[in-house]
């Protein structure tokens, strides 16, 4: 298992704040040579602590402003039910993330497109296309109050 010290939850931090930030000026603000920070990042790197770098989009300015959240309940558990559904899954670009979830419900889809017309189109013509899907409900995002992939470390 990979121990994290604080000196790597600083580094961490920094990373998931502005990913873009050099080892110099992680370094300065940490007290670290340049060095032993790069190194640090590709341990981390190495070790899948950190397992990839990306940029968040406003999503207005993509054409991707209509969230719905769509929980997905399987008409049964089998493995191969779930294995079925996960794959056709990860080929739908149009969700973000999905989540095997407890509850009444066995999935639940981040999903972001136009509006809702292209909504409409993406659950008529591919989500509720795959097979085992029992029944779906969306909520549809009203106001977004936070966005962040940021995971606090202390």
């Amino acid at each position: 298992m990979t121990k994290i010290d604080d000196k790597d939850k600083k580094i961490l931090n920094l990373l998931q704040q502005d990913a873009n930030q050099t080892t110099k000026q992680i370094a300065a603000k940490i007290k670290l040579s340049q060095t032993a920070v790069y190194e640090r990042i590709k341990r981390l790197e190495r070790e899948k602590v950190i397992t990839g770098y990306t940029t968040l989009l406003d999503y207005e300015k993509v054409d991707k402003g209509f969230t719905a959240f769509c929980m997905v309940k399987l008409v049964n558990h089998t493995k191969k039910s779930l294995e079925h559904f996960e794959k056709n899954i990860l080929t739908l670009n149009e969700i973000s993330e999905c989540f095997h979830i407890s509850g009444e419900y066995d999935y639940i889809l981040k999903i972001n497109v136009k509006n809702i017309k292209a909504y409409r189109l993406f659950m008529v013509n591919k989500l509720t296309t795959i097979s085992y899907i029992g029944s779906t409900q969306s909520a549809f995002n009203i106001n977004t109050v936070k966005y962040s992939t940021v995971i606090a470390l202390g």
